[in-house]
């Protein structure tokens, strides 16, 4: 079964706090969420593999930790996804980006692929899929499965805010998914909005209704 990691730290708890308040505007709000994705980028990253390297300091020759080639790629579910991606790669500049775009079919509500372009070795490197709200679980859901068909097969899924319901449905179809997320809040409304949530994500960073 995958991991649910939730990051508790204090500074990502702070600013978690200023995106939910409904007077923060669109671009505090696109900034904090690049913050909260950078903070979050420490923990997504612990597990990197490490090798010994020598260099030469001012004073002598040493061996010293790099991270041991690992192709790393990014991948935003649109559009609320791409709030995330700048965040991100500050820590990891020689990730590639890929994108997935998702629609919900009007007559039969299943989500459906509209764009998705990945790096061409996605088969060899690590995947983040990028979505701020875990919702329903149904976009996430349908991208990894997407993502998965093109062959990859190591992946990670980073939101900001998580619904019970949301973790348990990816859970369930994507058990070999770690789930990393800043807050679990309490549960779905009517609407399948998060509670309390802080709205629409994609609105908020774009300034759209």
């Amino acid at each position: 079964m995958g991991k649910l990691i939730v990051i508790d730290h204090p500074l990502i708890q702070h600013k978690l706090t200023l995106i939910r308040d409904k007077n923060t505007g669109s671009k505090d709000f696109r900034d904090l969420v690049m913050e909260l994705s950078m903070l979050m980028g420490y923990e997504i990253t612990r597990d990197l593999p490490l090798q010994e390297v020598e260099i030469e300091t001012p004073v002598c020759k040493t061996k010293s930790k790099a991270i041991a080639g690992k192709k790393l790629g990014i991948v935003p579910i649109l559009r609320a996804g791409l709030g995330m991606v700048d965040g991100i790669l500050k820590l990891m500049p020689a990730a590639k980006v890929g994108h997935i775009g998702l629609y919900r079919d009007p007559e039969t509500l299943e989500p459906v692929e509209y764009y998705c372009k990945l790096p061409t070795d996605v088969e060899e490197r690590d995947l983040i899929v990028l979505d701020p709200m875990l919702a329903t679980g149904g976009s996430a859901i349908a991208a990894i499965r997407f993502i998965k068909a093109k062959g990859a097969t190591n992946i990670k899924l980073v939101c900001l805010i998580a619904s019970p319901e949301g973790i348990a449905a990816v859970q369930r179809v994507h058990d070999d998914v770690d789930i990393y997320v800043a807050s679990v809040d309490e549960y779905l409304n009517d609407h399948a909005y998060i509670v309390p949530g802080l709205g629409d994500a994609g609105d908020r960073l774009f300034g759209t209704k």
